[in-house]
Formats: structure tokens, C-alpha cells, sequence
């Protein structure tokens, strides 16, 4: 196990614990692999919008890539540049919309042919024009979760392939108002089969083609995110194989050399850096089953809750016997029944007062925790 835990005792739990060398070392890793074919990266930032995070990021000359008006203003705010900002999501608000038409961003990624025409008479409104990137549905299952799979014809998200004839009939309207920019897929989170984004690259090669035989001219193909991590074992895989994951693309990929390919990333670049912290506040020992009962739950990381993630667990003082192994149930306070982190899971003996770390959770942890059964606040520390 990686000594990255030390004097951590101090500190009134429980806290998210991030781990800022090894985020520059993963925003260094992507970068590289990315800048060899001139790939642009933009951070999802729903996936931990820590401000201090998203100031690290951005220093490295990321984009953002934006789910929320909040989101684009909160990257903007903590360096992002704004004409690197995309914003994405089913169900843009008006006011939404215009805090993007008001900074001018890189481009909306458009979900809906009434999305479409609500942005064209905003932007006709304000007097601007509004860059439009299509999210086209590639009807490809992701092989995960079916919770985060978006790219299936079954799924809320991208417009469909009936509906692009309007698309483009909505863009001949309104010339002075939208800006065709490119085009959008996203299939899905927490990918590991790289077979998945092989099949990516042939429905965005006839999709490009599709376009360019229509008379568009597409700039932009952003391919989304969702390269996934190991969340069983981060010390063995602490940076994800960026070398694999961006050499398929430019592999597979039939493009002009005047086509940009953008990238969104957010766990694979935060999710190893960031680990919640807990104590344990007591053990139960059952006939079948022991219990250790934590001050963290799912108000923290609701991750295990709402669709059964699996975060590696394990002790990280050493106050009693660590070679005897006993099972339990990694449990929160919450009054849940689902308020469980794992169940059966080997651990070194615990005892009241021991601290646990449960991995990899920069991703999808802070940001979606709660106030539910009037929690206190988050507390926050950072190894730099």
C-alpha cells in the first residue's frame, strides 16, 4: 500500500482527501498523449467542481466541459477560458442558455430539435450567435451500467436520426443566429473495454461523411468521454493507459486534417486522486454478519448507493492487529438500508477510532453528496 495517508489523524473526519501531485501527474500524462495528434481535451466538470481542483486543471490549459449555466460560470471563474467552454445537457434553461450566449462559449452541444430552435430565437433575441455542435445518438451500449449509459436509442440523450433533416432545416432559418460548429457523441461513463470506443470511431466516421455529402462543413467531432478507472485496485493503475486510449482514436478515425477531435474527460482525471476519509464509530458482531458502522455514508459518496459502485476500502492507521482478517459490512449512519459502502469485505480487525480510506473517489463524490439527515458540511483536505 502507497504511504499516502500519513499524519491524516489530526483531522476531524469524515473529509475528502485529494491528492494534488497525482492529479498534475494525470493532467501531464493526458496532455502529452493527447498533444501528440493535436487532440483537444475539455474537463467534464460535473465530475468534482472543487474549486481548487478546477484551478489545477485549468492551469494546464484544459477546456471545460460544462452540464449547467452554475457549471460555466463556477469553470470560468477558476480559470477556464470561456471560448474553450461547451455546454452539454437535456434540459438547458433559458436563463442557462443565455449566461453560454453571454460569454460566448465554444459551442452548445445541442440534444433536441426544440432545444435547437429555443437557442436560435434566444441568440436572435440578444443579438448574437450561438455555436451549435450536434449530439447525435450512436445507438452504441457502452457495456456498463445501465444507469450511465447514454448513447443507446433507449436513453434521454443526443437527437436521433430521424430528426437531423429538421436540424439542418432549423440551421438554413437561421444563418444570422447559429453557427453549425461540429458535431457530439457520448456513449457512456466508466468504460474499460476499449472496443466500445472502436465502435465509436465507425459510426463518427459515417456520420462525418453524412454531413460533408450534405454541404456542412463539421470542424469540430467531439467524441465525448467516459474512459474509465480501476476502482478495485488505484494503487496498480493510478493513471489510466491515456497512451491506449488516444492512439485507438487516431487510428480508427477517417478525418480531414482540418477537423479538430475534442475530447471530454472527468473521472479519468480526477477519480484516483481524491479518497473519502472515515472513522469507525462502531462494530456490531452478528451471528452472520459483522458490521462496521462509519461517520461517512452515502451523504458523502453516494456512488455504492445508487448504483452499486465498488470502491476499494481499507484501513490506514495502525492502532490494532493487522494481520488477523475479519469480513464486514462497510456501513454508513444513514437511516438507509442502502447506506453501504461494500459488504463482505476483508479488512485487518477493526476497532472503534480506526481510520479507513475508501479509494477513488474524486469522481462523482463531493459533488453529488447531501445535507440529508441534516449532515454537516464537507471538510476538505489537500496533499500539494
Amino acid at each position: 500500500m502507497k504511504n499516502i495517508f500519513d499524519n491524516l489523524q489530526d483531522h476531524s473526519t469524515p473529509f475528502y482527501y485529494y491528492d494534488l501531485p497525482l492529479l498534475r501527474q494525470t493532467l501531464n500524462s493526458a496532455k502529452q498523449e493527447a498533444d501528440k495528434y493535436g487532440f483537444h481535451i475539455h474537463y467534464a466538470v460535473k465530475a468534482n467542481n472543487n474549486p481548487k481542483i478546477l484551478q489545477t486543471i485549468s492551469s494546464f490549459g484544459l477546456g471545460a466541459d460544462c452540464v449547467s449555466g452554475q457549471e460555466i460560470q463556477l469553470a470560468i471563474d477558476n480559470g477556464f477560458n470561456k471560448h474553450q467552454v461547451v455546454f452539454a445537457g437535456v434540459g438547458k434553461t433559458d436563463k442557462e442558455i443565455k449566461i453560454a450566449l453571454q460569454n460566448n462559449i465554444q459551442a452548445f452541444n445541442v440534444e433536441s430539435v426544440q432545444e435547437l430552435e429555443v437557442i436560435a430565437q434566444l441568440a436572435q433575441q440578444m443579438g448574437v450567435k450561438a455555436n451549435i455542435a450536434l449530439r447525435i445518438n450512436p445507438n452504441i451500449d457502452a457495456k456498463t451500467h445501465h444507469y450511465i449509459t447514454t448513447g443507446l436509442d433507449e436513453n434521454k440523450f443526443g437527437i436521433m436520426a430521424g430528426e437531423l433533416a429538421n436540424c439542418l432545416s432549423i440551421f438554413e432559418q437561421n444563418k444570422n443566429n447559429l453557427d453549425f460548429v461540429g458535431l457530439h457523441f457520448h456513449v457512456g461513463s466508466q468504460i474499460t473495454d476499449l472496443d466500445v470506443f472502436r465502435n465509436l470511431c465507425i459510426k463518427v466516421n459515417q456520420w462525418n461523411s453524412y454531413f460533408i455529402d450534405k454541404g456542412f462543413t463539421v470542424p469540430i467531432l467531439n467524441l465525448g468521454g467516459g474512459l474509465g478507472i480501476n476502482y478495485a485496485e488505484p494503487d496498480k493503475e493510478d493513471i489510466v493507459d491515456f497512451k491506449a486510449f488516444f492512439s485507438l482514436f487516431n487510428e480508427f478515425l477517417d478525418i480531414d486534417k482540418s477537423q479538430q477531435i475534442h475530447f471530454e474527460l472527468g473521472r479519468c482525471i480526477v477519480g484516483n486522486c481524491g479518497s473519502l476519509i472515515s472513522r469507525v464509530l462502531y462494530i456490531k458482531n452478528g451471528l452472520n454478519k459483522n458490521f462496521a458502522i462509519l461517520d461517512a455514508g452515502m451523504t458523502e459518496l453516494l456512488r455504492p448507493a445508487l448504483y452499486q459502485a465498488v470502491h476499494k476500502v481499507q484501513k490506514i492507521n495502525n492502532t490494532f492487529d493487522q494481520k488477523q482478517k475479519v469480513r464486514y459490512d462497510v456501513v454508513g449512519p444513514i437511516c438507509e438500508s442502502s447506506d453501504c459502502f461494500g459488504k463482505d469485505i476483508e479488512l485487518p480487525l477493526l476497532e472503534r477510532g480506526d481510520m479507513l480510506a475508501i479509494r477513488s473517489a474524486g469522481a462523482y463524490g463531493e459533488v453529488m453528496s447531501s445535507r440529508y439527515n441534516l449532515r454537516e458540511e464537507l471538510n476538505f483536505v489537500f496533499k500539494d
